[in-house]
């Protein structure tokens, strides 16, 4: 059990799944991007839409959005923040069937012509719940080193990945495969022991029939947990 379980994350208030976890949710969404974001659609589900604006939801996921951290005592300036920086986004409320109450859809675009879709989830104690990448169920945490590979379902793709990372002395932790139709569009997602080397990712990135490759440290390295 980690210290975040017994006592909560370090952040700013008031709530650790309705701010802490939204701040959370947004710095994902600004990594997968892997882009500076300069526009976004934000809709929030279930509590998060009930009582998320008396909990700072809306700020803190576009704090999330623009970088910041669970405990940056900007969060609650985050949309003069985002007026500073040119991001502009628009906030509504939406229902989604079946999403955890602390669920919110976050679309974004980035200054590069980027563009990615994520649904997440608040799941208490500021840790989150990566439910959806452009519409494909993917449902990780992202808490460790994390590597998202998305290619066309061809055979030969997971091998690919696994060998490289046994090559390069990396364990799978847990692997998730995800395609939206059979011979069309897949989605790895691998949670591994040991970071990746960055000559792993490029070659990845270079390989036939590979769209786009996202990896990153871990959320808990990331907010430095």
């Amino acid at each position: 059990m980690s210290l975040n379980n017994i006592i909560g994350p370090i952040m700013v208030g008031p709530s650790s799944s309705h701010t802490a976890g939204a701040v959370r949710i947004g710095l994902m969404a600004r990594i997968l991007l892997k882009d500076t974001p300069q526009s976004g659609e934000i809709y929030l589900h279930g509590s998060f839409a009930q009582t998320g604006p008396g909990h700072g939801t809306d700020k803190a996921i576009i704090a999330g959005i623009l970088g910041m951290q669970p405990d940056d005592r900007r969060i609650p300036d985050s949309f003069a923040a985002a007026k500073e920086q040119n991001f502009t986004f628009s906030i509504g409320t939406r229902n989604i069937m079946g999403a955890h109450p602390n669920t919110t859809l976050i679309r974004l675009q980035g200054v590069g012509g980027r563009k990615i879709e994520v649904q997440a989830s608040s799941v208490g104690g500021g840790s989150i719940m990566v439910n959806k990448i452009d519409g494909i169920d993917v449902n990780f945490r992202g808490e460790n080193p994390t590597l998202i590979v998305h290619n066309l379902d061809q055979p030969g793709h997971v091998a690919e990945v696994t060998s490289l990372l046994a090559h390069k002395s990396v364990n799978i932790a847990s692997m998730q495969l995800y395609r939206e139709r059979r011979g069309e569009y897949a989605v790895m997602v691998i949670e591994t022991d040991q970071p990746i080397p960055d000559n792993a990712i490029a070659w990845l990135e270079h390989l036939e029939g590979i769209i786009k490759v996202t990896y990153f440290n871990g959320l808990n390295h990331e907010t430095g947990d």
